[in-house]
């Protein structure tokens, strides 16, 4: 069997989701959709990456 080879963009972009979502599980500031300068900077990376990931050129089969 041969190891799948690691998408560090996809790795840094779920992580950074883990991130975003456990902020906002503890930040009543962010669960009332408020301004919260703690979790900015969380939310930006996440939205990012995220921007990044779906904008890649898809692998063909």
């Amino acid at each position: 069997m041969t190891a799948r080879p690691t998408n560090d963009l996809f790795v840094r972009y779920m992580k950074a989701f883990e991130d975003s979502t456990t902020h906002v599980g503890g930040c009543a500031a962010c669960q009332a959709d408020e301004p919260c300068e703690a979790g900015a900077p969380i939310h930006e990376r996440f939205a990012k990456l995220q921007d990044t990931y779906n904008s890649r050129p898809k692998k063909q089969c």
